[in-house]
């Protein structure tokens, strides 16, 4: 109905080294339920993955409580609003990563690769800067949309990230490159990836493409971005998709 208070769905996620997850799921469960939040979060030792959405006081309330766990002070959230919630129900889980990814030695909580900020990949594409944009999501989200002549990494789960590294031509390690994916988190462990294979001028896109509609809306970039929730795509204009 026009006079209900909108949704507010949120998107977050931080890399840092957490402990006591089981005391922590059972906190956060509780207050998701008293809020009557729905969505998703995972915990882990590496960090913690939210996907939320419920009324503003509900929302803040969480939020609230997740930027006091140690090293979330800072915690970065993005937010669109939708008229319905697009989740069924809460889930909190307790995961050995927040992205799966599976290989040892790329730790996002002690060390990123260099982030480019939305505004200042747009003002590169606004010059023709030679720059390789590489989208390290699925190929189905590719095929949802992406950024102009973004080149597609070519999998179907980012666990097979590191095979498709190995397919890459040996002239991109010395290019410039910027690594993006719908929210941020999969460039955190993509790009260090990247650095450890030898490519030497990689940047990874700061918010992924979230972030980039919100401060950029759509320029350089073709079709909707996929979302893991009911509204399964997401336009410039973080509203669902219609078409």
């Amino acid at each position: 109905m026009p006079d209900m208070p909108p949704i507010v769905n949120i998107a977050a996620y931080r890399f840092a080294e957490l402990t006591d997850l089981a005391e922590l799921r059972t906190e956060l469960l509780e207050l998701c339920l008293q809020a009557e939040l729905r969505g998703t979060i995972l915990l882990s030792p590496e960090g913690l993955n939210v996907f939320v959405a419920g009324l503003r006081d509900g929302i803040d309330r969480l939020l609230t409580r997740l930027q006091k766990i140690p090293g979330m002070a800072d915690l970065e959230v993005k937010e669109s609003l939708s008229r319905e919630r697009p989740f069924k129900r809460m889930r909190i889980k307790i995961k050995p990563e927040i992205i799966v990814f599976g290989v040892d030695g790329i730790a996002p909580q002690q060390y990123t690769s260099r982030r480019l900020a939305p505004q200042e990949l747009k003002r590169w594409l606004d010059e023709g800067r030679p720059v390789t944009l590489l989208d390290t999501r699925n190929n189905f989200e590719f095929e949802t949309g992406t950024f102009q002549n973004a080149v597609a990494i070519g999998i179907e789960d980012f666990r097979d990230f590191p095979a498709a590294v190995s397919r890459l031509p040996d002239e991109l390690k010395d290019q410039p490159i910027v690594t993006f994916c719908t929210g941020g988190i999969r460039c955190e462990k993509a790009t260090p990836y990247l650095e450890r294979e030898g490519f030497q001028n990689v940047y990874q896109l700061d918010g992924g493409i979230l972030k980039y509609f919100e401060e950029c809306g759509g320029a350089h970039y073709h079709g909707h971005c996929f979302v893991f929730d009911e509204r399964i795509a997401l336009d410039p204009a973080l509203q669902a998709a219609t078409d």
